[in-house]
């Protein structure tokens, strides 16, 4: 038996791997955005809940570390001036409302401070986030 080479036949790209390829790189984007969460919040050690949920409609981030030092979106601040600051951070939005990032190990009274100048500015969605329990 005498096997004859083909020499006519032209060369093609495959689609199926091709379609398989971008669709996995698709994939991968999608997975990367979602696991990119606005996070503007310093670190510190938060409490741990096992109802928490992410808040994203808040503007404003508020951090109060353990020794009392109080941050506005990563810029820091006194409590004195925490209003003066939130006055201008949010200019007469109504909408408006504060991720509030306070340490695990935090006196409750320091914490109702700041929940206090919050308050004062005429902030009432204040989200208090804690870590989701495992």
């Amino acid at each position: 038996m005498k096997l004859s080479p083909q020499t006519n036949r032209k060369a093609r790209i495959e689609m199926l791997p091709l379609i398989d390829i971008v669709f996995l790189v698709l994939v991968f984007f999608i997975y990367a955005m979602l696991s990119m969460a606005v996070h503007r919040g310093l670190p510190v050690i938060l409490p741990s809940s096992s109802t928490a949920k992410i808040d994203k409609t808040t503007v404003l981030s508020v951090t109060v570390k353990t020794d009392g030092t109080v941050f506005i979106d990563k810029k820091p601040t006194t409590l004195d001036g925490l209003t003066e600051d939130l006055k201008r951070a949010i200019k007469e939005d109504d909408g408006a409302g504060v991720l509030l990032f306070a340490d695990r190990d935090l006196s409750y009274q320091k914490l109702f401070k700041v929940m206090d100048c919050i308050r004062t500015v005429g902030i009432t969605k204040i989200s208090l986030q804690a870590e989701a329990d495992n």
